[in-house]
């Protein structure tokens, strides 16, 4: 479904400060895979998201989405296919429209995305179904600013926005990082519901070790651009926060405990 092949990206390149936040990177995820990242602060996890959505260009490589090469193809073509959520809730929604005027956007990707076009009834009817689901009593209040939304509602509204009309894939950079705990479970929980019943291929940044071995089907490992290590099956679920704390020590050549980005 996602093939990354021998994927180079290089910022500032030919300058002093020249850094390859991609060496060679390779990666393939199967349809239905759930798969999340790991790795410390500069390890290439962002970046790598970044280039499959299209945000940044690649010095060499390939990137491969349900067949189609997209490799060459700008963010706004790719985002037909992609649904992404970041960490900060301000991000992915427009604070100054409505709930209604964000999802009739989020419905109409990959079109030309007006408001001014009437709302169909039937499209109002499957907004107030699908924010139903959310749990959040935000199907009464379509007309309601985003910008008035607490962190958890916007980031719940997020997550359905990247995945009304179904994408082949969803990226998710840390979205829960900046939400308080019991908001951050929530979200967390409907993240599962969602990605199990679309049955949507995902990747997904975390730093919290616990989350990295109990959500998804595979753990991947992230140091200085690389993919060092991948669990999956009997080994991942044998593995615990220790076993991946010894994996990045053997990856960082030193201790990792103090490493203040790592939640164990």
């Amino acid at each position: 479904m996602l093939t990354v092949t021998n994927v180079i990206k290089i910022f500032n390149s030919g300058t002093v400060n020249e850094k390859k936040a991609l060496n060679g990177v390779k990666l393939h995820l199967k349809a239905g895979d759930f798969v999340t990242v790991i790795g410390s602060n500069g390890a290439g996890k962002s970046t790598l998201m970044n280039v499959i959505s299209g945000v940044f260009p690649i010095e060499q490589g390939k990137i491969i989405i349900d067949g189609l090469d997209v490799t060459c193809h700008p963010e706004y073509h790719r985002g037909k296919i992609i649904g992404r959520v970041f960490q900060d809730p301000m991000m992915g929604t427009a604070a100054g429209m409505t709930i209604e005027e964000n999802l009739v956007l989020a419905l109409r990707r990959g079109q030309k995305r007006s408001i001014t076009k009437a709302i169909k009834t039937k499209d109002r009817e499957l907004f107030r179904e699908k924010l139903k689901l959310l749990g959040l009593n935000l199907e009464h209040n379509l007309q309601q600013k985003v910008g008035l939304l607490s962190g958890g509602q916007r980031q719940a509204l997020t997550l359905l926005m990247a995945t009304l009309t179904k994408p082949k894939l969803l990226l998710l950079d840390e979205h829960i990082a900046a939400l308080d705990p019991k908001t951050a479970h929530q979200v967390m929980e409907l993240t599962k519901q969602i990605i199990k019943s679309n049955q949507i291929t995902t990747l997904m940044i975390t730093h919290d070790l616990h989350q990295a071995l109990a959500v998804g089907n595979r753990t991947i490992m992230m140091h200085e651009g690389e993919i060092v290590y991948e669990l999956k099956g009997d080994e991942r679920k044998k593995a615990s926060v220790s076993t991946l704390l010894s994996l990045f020590e053997k990856a960082r050549g030193r201790e990792f405990s103090n490493d203040r980005m790592m939640l164990i």
